[in-house]
């Protein structure tokens, strides 16, 4: 492998990717290779937005949420045209290799970059969301996951002296997983996300049966991209939470509130477990590149960091662990 590889976040941001990025650049000086940061993702990489990075450059932002990177969407880079740019740039940079944090489309962009060139790509899994293969965790989950919990906690103090029941929706439109474990750790009665069906009749009836034996309040989490089955004739808002609510108003007469988490849950000082997790990918992802390894993205699974095609990691579909989803329903009742 050569002497000079890149670093760069994209697509939303995630707690860790600071830390990610500073083991990343730390661990490549070691091994005496140069580092260059790509500022705003796959728009920088198209535009030539690099800065060289240095032991200093990542002083002070271990402890720091989002991406000193920046990040962003970009659409440029699903052409033919804005790929073959962005290799341009980074040969005329001398890059070789390349170091990926973010998500599904991110990780995409990585196996496209690498198809079409001889630049090598290691991928770091950054998404609150969790919803990559190859992983048990990706970067941001345990922090989000955290902040979801602390909101419920305050959200359960004011359901219990009103007595109302109270849906918080969380991020993800495609994975339950923020809404499935945050729902577990935090006691919520019911969890409903998009991997599994559900009936708001049903919901509504266990609330009722609920009140009618005394419960005082109840707690509904929700992932955003939750598919409900309503009544056929009422307009869907954007939001799911807004749906359910007023289904249970107008089924059971209870006061429901709404609260929508939104982008709270991407900020936030990453914790000890996002931490290290971090530390411990992007460590291993220099080493990959300085081995000469390719497509790969490194993951963390049964307590240990292991490296996983590209390929396989975009195919695994369905993280849910069905197991959790019982466990949440057993204790709920």
């Amino acid at each position: 492998m050569g002497k000079k590889i890149a670093v760069m976040t994209s697509g939303g941001d995630a707690p860790g990717m600071n830390p990610a990025i500073r083991s990343v650049v730390r661990t490549a000086i070691y091994y005496d290779m140069d580092v260059i940061g790509i500022k705003h993702g796959y728009s920088g990489m198209i535009e030539g937005n690099f800065e060289a990075m240095y032991r200093g450059s990542v002083a002070d932002i271990i402890h720091r949420g989002g991406t000193i990177l920046h990040s962003a969407r970009c659409p440029e880079f699903e052409t033919v045209e804005g790929r073959k740019q962005a290799i341009e740039n980074l040969k005329r940079e001398g890059i070789e290799g390349v170091v990926i944090i973010g998500g599904d489309g991110s990780l995409q962009g990585a196996e496209k970059l690498a198809e079409e060139s001889d630049i090598r790509v290691v991928g770091i899994p950054g998404t609150i969301d969790n919803d990559l293969g190859g992983t048990d965790y990706c970067l941001g989950f345990d922090t989000a996951m955290n902040t979801v919990i602390d909101g419920v906690n305050k959200i359960r103090d004011t359901a219990t002296s009103h007595e109302r029941t109270f849906i918080i929706e969380v991020m993800g439109r495609h994975s339950g997983d923020l809404a499935l474990m945050s729902g577990l750790a935090s006691g919520a009665e019911y969890i409903l996300i998009p991997e599994i069906k559900f009936s708001s009749k049903d919901v509504c009836d266990k609330i009722q049966q609920g009140y009618e034996r005394g419960k005082l309040h109840s707690i509904i989490m929700v992932a955003e991209g939750v598919d409900e089955d309503l009544k056929p004739n009422r307009k869907k808002s954007e939001s799911p939470a807004f749906d359910l609510s007023n289904e249970i108003e107008e089924r059971t007469g209870l006061e429901t509130r709404v609260i929508i988490l939104g982008h709270l849950q991407r900020g936030g000082s990453p914790t000890a477990m996002d931490r290290i997790l971090a530390s411990r990918m992007g460590f291993e992802a220099v080493k990959l590149l300085r081995d000469g390894k390719n497509k790969l993205m490194v993951g963390y699974r049964n307590h240990e960091i292991i490296s996983t095609s590209l390929s396989e990691v975009l195919k695994e579909k369905d993280k849910i662990n069905h197991e959790i989803v019982e466990l949440a329903h057993i204790l709920s009742l």
